[in-house]
């Protein structure tokens, strides 16, 4: 299901009590990741985005070289669920931004949700 997410909150697990593991991984693997799930399910070079604001979104297209849709959803994880988040700390993004400003950076986090 592997999906990018830029934040992660208790709210996006369906059923409790569960494990969730965070694995921290580069940018390539992210990308490898996002773009294996979006194959498996037959939209290759689509990943699967609930980033949630237009700048994020940018920013992670441009580091992780792959198209990035800025997509508000409700996300839900249940047990044997996975996803990337991009951790990005820095500034406040200026509005248009496109690439990742002097001073920020983007923690890539490999997401595992299981039953307890």
């Amino acid at each position: 299901m592997s999906i990018l997410l830029n934040a992660f909150s208790a709210n996006m697990v369906a059923e409790f009590p569960c494990s969730v593991k965070f694995t921290e991984i580069s940018a390539e693997t992210a990308r490898i990741n996002l773009l294996l799930a979006a194959e498996e399910v037959g939209e290759a070079e689509m990943i699967r985005s609930a980033v949630g604001h237009p700048d994020t979104a940018a920013v992670f297209e441009s580091v992780l070289g792959v198209p990035v849709e800025c997509r508000r959803e409700t996300i839900t994880l249940k047990a044997g669920d996975d996803a990337v988040v991009g951790q990005y700390t820095g500034p406040r993004l200026p509005e248009g931004c496109k690439a990742l400003p002097e001073g920020a950076a983007i923690r890539w986090l490999y997401v595992t949700v299981s039953a307890a």
